[in-house]
């Protein structure tokens, strides 16, 4: 199936032009879609339809860098070649700095430098995001890091205030998990927390973000739910992995109990730090009263 390109320019002929160029293609075939405006290419990008873009610096009375940032800044990571008629004020310069992967000029353009800068944009994409995931992922079970759950939540807080809307979320811990390394040894322990966490992942929306954050600790970032909402999804995780042991490569079938707390926005906290320390209190309450259960901010007595 062709790879999907997006041709953001609001020029009818240089599409024309370009398309030409793309049926010339001797390697790799592409399926070229057009916008012919700034509000148009920008919703395109950020569908996540398209696995490399060619740009337009002018657009109209907006231009092609104001549209990078603007991408970027909502979170998109789809290759940009930068395609311009200027050649002086330092454009490719710009282009770069505002996070375009090649630079190419439109009079200067042929089929062959066109599917050069593709494979290269492409090729260098994929490496970038390569490194986008090790640097925000945790290597044994795929879930996001502590920074980038760190960076999440400050996010969230932020996207809550200006909305006026709440948000949660639940901070787990598997239970006498040093007594699996100790007994059947790490690779065991390895594939407890990469089944758990699995078997988590699957209990949560798709705009939930769940993270590694810790040896044998998780916590999710739950948005637009009270805290009845988080007790009840804390509850249900619990109770679901304590009724689904975990199958080690020696065929032993090791049940496993996880304890967590949970705590909402603006109910329990004002602040993310507040919001993690009271979670984490609740979840230090649940090992207090025997593990292998959900225990809410709202249960937890002023002195606790």
């Amino acid at each position: 199936m062709p790879r999907r390109v997006l041709l953001i320019d609001d020029d009818r002929m240089q599409c024309m032009l370009t398309k030409a160029h793309f049926a010339k293609f001797r390697q790799e075939k592409y399926e070229v879609d057009w916008a012919e405006t700034y509000e148009k290419g920008l919703r395109k990008l950020l569908s996540g339809e398209y696995t490399v873009c060619l740009l337009d610096y002018q657009l109209g009375e907006r231009d092609g860098l104001a549209l990078i940032r603007e991408a970027i800044a909502a979170g998109c990571h789809v290759p940009i070649i930068f395609l311009t008629a200027e050649t002086g004020e330092n454009i490719d310069i710009l282009a770069m700095e505002a996070g375009a992967l090649d630079y190419l000029i439109k009079g200067e353009i042929t089929t062959q430098s066109l599917e050069r800068s593709l494979r290269y944009a492409l090729k260098l994409g994929d490496t970038m995001e390569a490194l986008r995931q090790l640097a925000t992922h945790d290597a044994l079970t795929g879930l996001l890091n502590r920074r980038e759950f760190d960076r999440i939540l400050i996010e969230e807080h932020e996207r809550a205030k200006r909305f006026g809307r709440s948000y949660a979320i639940v901070t787990l811990d598997l239970d006498h998990f040093k007594k699996v390394n100790d007994t059947y040894g790490h690779p065991a322990g390895d594939l407890v927390l990469k089944t758990v966490a699995k078997r988590i992942g699957q209990q949560l929306r798709s705009v939930d973000r769940f993270a590694r954050v810790g040896g044998e600790e998780f916590a999710i970032v739950l948005t637009e739910v009270d805290f009845v909402t988080v007790s009840e999804v804390a509850k249900r995780i619990v109770e679901m992995v304590a009724r689904m042991p975990v199958l080690l490569e020696n065929g032993t079938k090791l049940p496993v109990t996880v304890s967590a707390g949970s705590a909402s926005m603006p109910k329990n906290a004002a602040d993310p730090a507040a919001l993690i320390r009271i979670s984490d209190k609740a979840l230090y309450e649940a090992k207090q009263r025997g593990r292998n259960r959900a225990v809410a901010a709202v249960e937890l007595t002023p002195a606790e």
